[in-house]
């Protein structure tokens, strides 16, 4: 009785050698599809934070010098009207807190037009 030739191709084929191509591959795909981004997401996560405190440090250092302008630039404001330059440091500080959270939140994701 004469082999198919498809039947030859089969005979040096192991289930072994089969799971350890899948492994191999899989591993391989692990490895593009979640380290590689993980990485990515990582080194985006350190800048943002880095410069998230930068920023915010930045931000405090320009209130506190606008502070310390306004009780220079007004030395009437001693004694009992001493809070109206902190009141106003804080308005500020508190609009900028505004500003910055409606432009995150507004930048969220993509506008779509026109989409059901």
């Amino acid at each position: 009785m004469k082999i198919p030739k498809w039947r030859s191709l089969w005979r040096g084929a192991s289930l072994q050698r089969d799971f350890e191509e899948l492994r191999d591959v899989l591993k391989r795909y692990v490895k593009d599809e979640t380290i590689g981004p993980l990485k990515g997401l990582g080194r985006f996560l350190a800048f943002g934070s880095l410069g998230s405190l930068l920023v915010g440090f930045g931000s405090f250092l320009m209130l506190l010098g606008i502070l310390r302008y306004l009780q220079w630039q007004f030395p009437f404001l001693d004694g009992s009207e001493s809070w109206i330059p902190y009141a106003v440091v804080c308005i500020l500080g508190f609009a900028g807190l505004v500003v910055a959270v409606v432009r995150v939140f507004s930048s969220v994701g993509p506008r779509r037009r026109g989409s059901s």
